[in-house]
């Protein structure tokens, strides 16, 4: 099916190459306080990323208008959009002392499924060294609504993930590289 053929999913989102992934558990999945095994990632947006942005918002509304049934659950109505749980989030607000989150966007996507993780040339990353916290790259991801033990609202799930290039991790170590090819070094290798 080319390009232009593609059946448009509008709640599923390509995020841009400036995304940074955090907390990126992409390569075995994890239990978080005793739930199901999920793969996951934190996806850190620029907030000058905007065409990204509006397309999140857009799915996210997407997924509300098609999951109103499970929305209403037993309940008469559709709880409106404002008073639900949805996934995007701010950074400057819910993570104000940590950098790499200042001036930027976050969604948590997971996924009960392994993602594909490919290099810019779309090459399958099977090296679990090159995927870390601190990465760039863009992220396949969809949002839909969920309503599970009185919780209700919109969750985003994980597809693929593209890495674009690296830079510094985010868990406060830098890489070997990083360490070995400074000058700070050379009196004691002369």
């Amino acid at each position: 099916m080319s390009n232009s053929t593609k059946l448009a999913t509008p709640m599923k989102v390509i995020t841009g190459k400036d995304t940074r992934w955090s907390y990126a558990n992409v390569w075995e999945a994890k239990s978080i306080n005793g739930g199901t095994p999920k793969f996951s990632v934190s996806l850190i947006i620029p907030k000058t990323d905007t065409v990204t942005v509006q397309k999140i918002k857009a799915a996210i509304q997407a997924a509300y208008e098609k999951g109103q049934a499970k929305l209403k659950g037993n309940g008469r109505t559709v709880p409106p959009l404002t008073a639900i749980k949805t996934p995007l989030r701010d950074g400057d607000t819910e993570r104000p002392g940590d950098p790499a989150y200042a001036d930027s966007y976050f969604v948590n996507a997971n996924s009960r499924t392994v993602p594909g993780i490919v290099d810019a040339d779309c090459n399958p990353i099977l090296t679990r060294s090159e995927v870390y916290s601190g990465v760039y790259g863009r992220a396949s991801i969809n949002f839909y609504a969920f309503n599970s033990n009185g919780n209700k609202g919109i969750a985003c799930g994980l597809n693929n993930l593209q890495k674009i290039r690296d830079s510094e991790p985010l868990i406060g170590k830098t890489r070997a590289q990083t360490d070995f090819t400074t000058d700070d070094n050379k009196d004691f290798l002369d």
